[in-house]
């Protein structure tokens, strides 16, 4: 199944861009990050282990770009065209990871955006995306999204798409220097109406 995923590939919605991830988007990301340290770090991954080291940029982009290639991450950038500007900019990240094939076809979704662009319907709208893409070009049958129960920004997002809670997993990731529990949100295919997630949430807004 590894064959179908189909990538590098690029989703737009507009003036919004899922794009794959580069060497070249170090001093964006770099800057997008350093203005956004306050808002992001509470929620950010931590590594448990002694000196908890995490990787560099490039070794983060090495990584998840081995990933891609073997079928089991779509690596994102989330960009947006602005007037005046020539080239796309750079406003977060979405990576579907854990994709697993066979019997579960099943796969992980998480993101972040600047803060400057939070609340204007850029999470969910890359969000729906990337699912709609999954479930229909890549046949993956279930959506999963992991948040802390604290981070209200982000619990808003699974509920404007209509994520369903499965409960919370206890001290489920390492985040921010401490193990952290999580609410579990997800979707399935079935679930999704016959125009697609990114249809839906664009023409109907938010699920009730």
């Amino acid at each position: 199944m590894r064959g179908t995923s189909r990538w590098p590939v690029t989703l737009t919605c507009g003036d919004l861009i899922l794009r794959p991830i580069r060497y070249r988007d170090q001093r964006q990301w770099d800057e997008v990050r350093r203005r956004n340290a306050a808002w992001l770090t509470p929620w950010e991954a931590s590594n448990p282990a002694s000196g908890g080291y995490l990787p560099t940029f490039t070794e983060l982009v090495r990584y998840l770009n081995q990933q891609a290639r073997a079928g089991v991450a779509l690596p994102f950038i989330i960009a947006e065209r602005r007037p005046g500007h020539s080239k796309p900019t750079l406003i977060g990240q979405l990576t579907v990871s854990t994709i697993v094939w066979g019997s579960a076809m099943t796969a992980t979704l998480g993101y972040w955006v600047d803060r400057d662009r939070a609340g204007r319907g850029v999470a969910p709208t890359a969000v729906a995306l990337a699912t709609d893409h999954c479930f229909n070009a890549l046949g993956l049958h279930r959506m999963e999204v992991n948040i802390r129960p604290e981070n209200k920004a982000s619990l808003r997002v699974v509920e404007k798409l209509g994520f369903r809670d499965e409960g919370t997993r206890m001290n489920y990731l390492h985040i921010n220097g401490s193990w952290a529990d999580h609410r579990s949100f997800a979707l399935t295919s079935q679930e999704v109406p016959p125009g697609g997630l990114l249809n839906r949430w664009l023409t109907m807004g938010p699920v009730q």
